[in-house]
């Protein structure tokens, strides 16, 4: 299994031969100038709420690639009055069964509002339950009990937001390791903007110190996980 991060909270994932790509929020991001939207052709898109910052690039991508988006209903509803069709809409507890595996919609604490104002629904997180490894993508959110929920799913890496300020921070994010039982973190959602800036080598030793093996990639850098 693959992944490239491209900036803020969005990634692609390769799941046994199909590409997922998570909050694709790339044109509008100083820090992933250098990537090119165009150039990226996923099977799925997932999006784990409305906010601008994880769908800038949503409708250019589900267009240009024709990839089914996996999203809450209310954004599902949204993105056909865009003009995408291959959409399946989901809700939080709700798992179905893809080409690649099963998607298990799961709960974030957080907000979720379309960037014309419309209602976004819950926010959300996925456990991607494939046949090489069970991935974790948290979304956006605070830190919740919910997570314990997900300690014996056998989860194998973890996304986490990590920037504090619009999510949880560094200390939260080790915590929610410990609910979901999982020691492999990549963070996410840092230093996109200036008030989700990070001391990277002061949250690297945050982890380390909590036996945690952090991944923070460079934009553009792919990891085999």
């Amino acid at each position: 299994m693959k992944v490239t991060y491209y900036g803020q909270s969005t990634i692609e994932l390769v799941a046994d031969g199909k590409k997922l790509l998570f909050d694709p929020f790339i044109t509008p991001n100083e820090l992933a100038k250098n990537i090119d939207v165009n150039s990226l052709k996923p099977d799925y898109i997932l999006v784990s709420h409305g906010h601008g910052d994880h769908v800038a690039d949503l409708v250019t991508i589900a267009k240009s690639s024709g990839a089914k988006v996996i999203c809450i209903a209310e954004i599902a509803d949204w993105l056909v009055k865009q003009g995408i069709e291959n959409v399946h809409g989901m809700n939080i507890g709700g798992g179905f069964n893809f080409d690649f595996g099963r998607v298990k919609m799961v709960n974030a604490v957080h907000s979720s509002t379309l960037p014309d104002g419309s209602p976004g629904g819950n926010p959300a997180g996925f456990v991607i339950y494939s046949e090489s490894k069970t991935i974790y993508f948290a979304g956006d959110t605070a830190l919740t009990y919910d997570m314990k929920l997900l300690a014996d799913e056998n989860i194998e890496w973890a996304f986490l937001p990590i920037g504090d300020n619009y999510t949880m921070g560094a200390d939260d994010a080790i915590k929610a390791a410990a609910f979901i039982n999982c020691k492999n973190i990549i963070g996410v959602h840092y230093d996109s903007f200036p008030v989700i800036a990070i001391d990277k080598n002061e949250v690297k030793e945050k982890f380390l110190k909590a036996g945690l093996n952090l991944k923070l990639p460079a934009i553009g850098e792919a990891l085999d996980l």
